[in-house]
């Protein structure tokens, strides 16, 4: 008790020091994560403009409830796209005053059909009343729950979004134009004509084992072109996976446990104090009941037609007799057994139709009377007859139903009574090739019945093949001492003496989502580009095939593209410089004759080329040659060209100036429609470019 009173008589003092050492623990993490103020609380910035993380989760968050099967980093990166653009056009937006007033507004939102065409809109005429509109938007204002006017401000931010970019296109595009000289150097560029004779040898005739490219070479190259060659930040791993697989004992263990199911098995009966003996599937009267019991797939009772059963199996499956078991067979990742239970004749069919609708008919937008819809339906009767091959082709042309227009009118695995009554009867009362026309609700219907599927109804039994929790220990245990041992010998040295596969990603940046071999992987991808994490450091990660050892093997933060990723481009190229230095030495002379010659390589023409198009024949393009071939004079011969595909040496023979045309406009208007075209992109782009922009993704 005396020891109660005194902690009573110092609470004060025990809460100061409780407070203190909160304090010290919050301010020891804030530190760490670079301040109150710093980027740990934004994913991101864009000329000094914050992306919050609270604001901008809620929209991933949306995105991906939206976006159905969008993955949270898909979701990540398409939102922050969306952030970025809208930060950066909002201050072009400010700097060339772009302002969209509340009249501007409502008649922007009039263009929305959900909004024009309400009725709760329409005055008596039927036309839009702005008096009405105004009168709901007043409405959603005063509404007594928040979250109404908010939704409805978060509609009309993003119109007013839309339409200061529409604005802003505009203007764009009305100040891009195309002179007549552009319009003349277009027209010229396409239609002067030059004939030439060439000589060449190409750079296939050097093999690559005679040219060696350093990974310096490389390296320098790329400094040498760095816009053409920048890359976001990457990190090179390589990993060891450590799969979980069933051991041997688990397979033997499988197929006890799939034999006993098939067979039946003894088993003690508590009740009687018996060993009773248990039916399989073969014997088993409740064929639902057993599989549920037995299976990790619970009893399905629909009939599946044969196209619908596992591939592999598909032939056995369908043709088992009453009664009769197939297996033990693998599907998907499981040890089957089947067992025939009943057929369905005609359990599903397959039809295509043409839809000719009418005003008046149910969902119809069409406006012929029903008597020319008849008429259109019968004229298509008798074509389809005549020609039942060019069905599809029709019903292209011809169909008002959108749903199978697009594929030719046709609909696959239809089943009994999922089509409106008489198209049902039709398709399911005639044999396969009947051709009709029938009247529903939606209009007249010209049917054709391309094939009609049996079903059966199979008992399955799947076990899952895994392994068992004793495997499983045993992968761990291996998995982690094989990271303590490289975390001690180095990573290479241990899988070089346990024989372990070591399976490189390379390239990964911050914000990707997928590993190679792995899937999906962010929890890797953020530890490898964790700045306390550095080159050479080794981890281990669980994952559902298994447990991966993950060594962070090169860190690459110069905005180029590592050396392993620009190989697959600059190699190729410092190759062929290389190889076309080689092959100059064989191309000896200042004549075509003398070239070809000392090259054992023969004289080619090219007739009619273009700078427009600068194709050789039987070769492909080489502007360079083509415009070397234009700056000859008749007769002359260049010196060698090193061009795309080879080396080359070219003689002029004539240049045909462009005909004399009357005036330019359709190049004048091709080029600005090219130009128009491309004008949204690349304005985007080069203020995209010049943005100061901070990207923490790789947090998330």
């Amino acid at each position: 008790m005396a020891v109660l009173s005194k902690i009573r008589q110092r609470s004060f003092f025990l809460i100061v020091i409780i407070a203190l050492a909160l304090f010290s623990f919050v301010l020891a993490d804030v530190i760490k994560g670079g301040g109150f103020g710093g980027g740990s609380n934004d994913v991101g910035s864009v000329n000094g403009q914050e992306i919050a993380v609270q604001d901008f989760m809620q929209k991933v968050a949306q995105a991906e409830k939206q976006g159905q099967g969008t993955t949270n980093t898909q979701a990540v990166n398409s939102v922050w796209e969306q952030e970025v653009r809208g930060l950066l056009l909002n201050d072009e937006f400010e700097k060339l005053g772009i302002r969209i007033g509340n009249d501007q507004l409502i008649n922007i939102i009039k263009t929305d059909p959900n909004i024009a065409q309400n009725p709760q809109f329409l005055n008596e005429a039927g036309q839009f009343d702005e008096n009405k509109f105004k009168e709901f938007v007043k409405s959603k204002r005063n509404d007594p729950n928040p979250e109404t006017w908010n939704q409805w401000k978060s509609y009309e931010n993003s119109v007013e979004k839309y339409a200061k970019e529409l604005m802003y296109n505009n203007m764009l595009k009305g100040g891009m134009y195309v002179t007549k000289v552009e319009g003349q150097f277009k027209y010229e560029i396409d239609n002067k004509k030059v004939d030439f004779d060439f000589v060449t040898l190409p750079f296939s005739n050097i093999n690559d084992d005679e040219v060696k490219v350093s990974d310096d070479e490389i390296m320098a190259y790329i400094k040498k072109y760095p816009k053409k060659y920048k890359s976001d930040n990457t990190v090179d791993i390589d990993y060891v996976l450590f799969e979980n697989k069933p051991s041997k004992q688990d397979e033997d263990a499988m197929i006890v446990s799939i034999n006993d199911a098939l067979y039946g098995k003894i088993a003690y009966n508590e009740a009687t104090g018996k060993n009773d003996t248990l039916p399989g599937l073969k014997t088993v009267a409740n064929i639902g009941e057993y599989v549920n019991a037995n299976s990790d797939i619970k009893f399905d009772s629909t009939y599946l037609a044969k196209k619908d059963l596992p591939l592999d199996f598909q032939e056995q499956l369908f043709n088992l007799n009453n009664g009769e078991v197939f297996g033990p067979y693998v599907f998907n990742g499981h040890q089957c057994l089947s067992r025939m239970i009943g057929r369905k004749p005609n359990a599903s069919a397959k039809a295509s139709h043409i839809l000719i609708s009418f005003a008046g008919a149910s969902q119809s937008t069409s406006t012929r009377t029903k008597e020319e819809a008849q008429a259109l339906a019968n004229d298509l009767l008798a074509q389809a007859k005549a020609n039942p091959a060019n069905f599809a082709a029709l019903a292209t042309a011809n169909s008002d139903d959108p749903g199978s227009k697009g594929n030719g009118g046709e609909y696959d695995n239809i089943t009994p009574g999922q089509m409106v009554p008489t198209f049902n009867d039709f398709v399911f009362n005639n044999p396969i090739g009947s051709i009709g026309v029938v009247e529903t609700d939606f209009g007249f219907h010209v049917i054709k019945i391309s094939d009609k599927y049996n079903a059966v109804l199979l008992g399955t039994i799947a076990q899952k093949i895994e392994p068992s929790e004793a495997t499983i220990d045993e992968i761990y245990t291996k998995a982690s001492k094989f990271e303590a041992d490289a975390n001690e010998k180095g990573f290479e040295t241990v899988a070089t003496t346990n024989k372990s596969t070591v399976t490189p990603s390379n390239n990964i940046r911050a914000f990707d989502e997928y590993i190679q071999g792995l899937g999906a992987q962010r929890e890797i991808i953020r530890w490898a580009f964790n700045s306390d994490n550095s080159v050479g450091t080794i981890s281990r990660f669980d994952i559902p095939q298994g447990y991966v050892i993950a060594k962070i093997k090169s860190k690459n933060e110069t905005g180029l593209m590592s050396i392993a990723t620009a190989k697959e481009v600059v190699l190729p190229i410092l190759k062929n410089e290389k190889k076309a230095e080689l092959i100059k030495k064989k191309m000896s002379g200042s004549t075509l004759e003398a070239v070809a010659q000392s090259s054992k390589a023969t004289i080619s023409n090219a007739t009619g080329v273009s700078v427009g198009s600068p194709v050789l024949p039987n070769i492909g393009s080489e502007p360079k040659v083509v415009g070397t071939a234009f700056s000859l004079k008749p007769n002359a011969t260049s010196k060698l060209i090193v061009g795309n595909s080879g080396v080359y040496m070219v003689k002029l023979k004539t240049v045909a100036n462009a005909p004399a045309v009357t005036n330019y406009n359709s190049f004048i208007s091709q080029e600005k429609t090219q130009q128009l075209n491309s004008a949204q992109t690349r304005a985007y782009q080069a203020i995209k470019e010049k943005a100061d922009i901070k990207d923490n993704r790789a947090k998330f």
